[in-house]
């Protein structure tokens, strides 16, 4: 019997990761778990944190803010208020994706990639495949444009027409 009782959505507010939240959303529901959405930011530079807009203090933090915020209204418009959304800063985002599921216990990740190959993929490197690898759970990887099993839910849909 699979039991899913914490599904992580690693999400970055692109399209696959829209996708992504898609199916944790309907397998927790399906399973009775809970969603937890993280959104991983880049770490701001000290140079460019002379430059950020809010004025002095703690641009990490006020960057860390404004993204839960964003998450946040972002989940609710999506119909996934029930979701726990969470923000960390770091360079290394699919180390803080493996360490916060094994922070909340996660049954499952799951994370969208870009689909890149070849000298992209060696420069740019790859979150979902370094997640992949190191995670301690089974990892769902949501690529563009696939064969999708998971419906729009219908009353959503309407919702948004």
């Amino acid at each position: 019997m699979i039991q899913l009782t914490s599904v992580l959505v690693a999400f970055d507010f692109g399209d696959t990761s829209r996708s992504a939240l898609t199916y944790g959303r309907n397998l927790a529901r399906a399973f009775g778990g809970r969603l937890h959405v993280l959104h991983v930011a880049d770490v701001i530079s000290t140079s460019a944190a002379q430059f950020y807009p809010e004025g002095p203090g703690d641009p990490e933090a006020k960057a860390s803010e404004l993204a839960l915020n964003q998450l946040r209204t972002f989940l609710a418009a999506e119909g996934a208020p029930e979701a726990r959304p969470a923000v960390r800063i770091s360079a290394a985002p699919a180390q803080e994706i493996v360490d916060y599921a094994a922070t909340i216990h996660a049954d499952i990740i799951i994370v969208g990639t870009h689909g890149r190959s070849g000298v992209s993929r060696l420069l740019m490197g790859s979150v979902a495949e370094h997640v992949v690898r190191t995670a301690p759970c089974p990892v769902l990887v949501v690529r563009p444009s696939e064969h999708e099993f998971v419906l729009p839910d219908p009353v959503s849909v309407s919702a948004r027409i």
